[in-house]
């Protein structure tokens, strides 16, 4: 098993951080991993994706060319890497900040959900990157939700202890999503 993931957004929106978690947690199950962070000019409000690649065997290279799964959290990621897709590869996107769909090349399983407007609502919109999370592992088999969780809760740093709760809410929230 070898699952290349791209997960593009904003700067602010959380996009290393669920690569982080999404790695660390294929690790606590004994995966190989690498997690490939890229920063625009700007940090936030500038584009940042990350590359994660999970393996049941040694990882060549950290780049990816072609994505078997794509995590895109606004509308300039869409348009950046939507052709990175492989074939019937799954293309996540965050509805409430991207919506064009129409000039995808490749044929690819695409998913809609509004991450943002859930995150909003949930009272914290900087979860949404954790309501994407939970819903990419609800769709593919590489992690478990309680490996997720905890390393959310393990990386937390002092001064944000207090945020571990909402953000396991939202991981909760994006599994429940179809």
């Amino acid at each position: 098993m070898i699952e290349k993931i791209i997960i593009a957004g904003a700067g602010g929106q959380g996009i290393m951080l669920l690569g982080k978690v999404l790695a660390e947690a294929a690790m606590r199950l004994d995966k190989h991993v690498t997690w490939l962070p890229s920063y625009g000019a700007e940090v936030r409000g500038g584009t940042a994706h990350c590359m994660v690649v999970i393996s049941d065997a040694e990882i060549g290279s950290p780049y990816i060319g072609e994505a078997d799964s794509l995590i895109i959290m606004n509308g300039p990621s869409l348009k950046k890497f939507k052709n990175r897709i492989k074939n019937a590869g799954l293309l996540i996107v965050n509805s409430s900040l991207a919506g064009n769909f129409k000039d995808i090349d490749k044929k690819a399983h695409i998913i809609k959900h509004p991450f943002t407007d859930l995150a909003v609502k949930l009272g914290n919109i900087k979860i949404a990157n954790m309501i994407a999370l939970g819903f990419f592992i609800s769709q593919k088999n590489i992690v478990d939700s309680k490996s997720v969780s905890f390393v959310i809760q393990a990386i937390a740093p002092e001064d944000k202890k207090n945020l571990i709760e909402i953000n396991q809410k939202a991981l909760l929230e994006g599994i429940k999503l179809k």
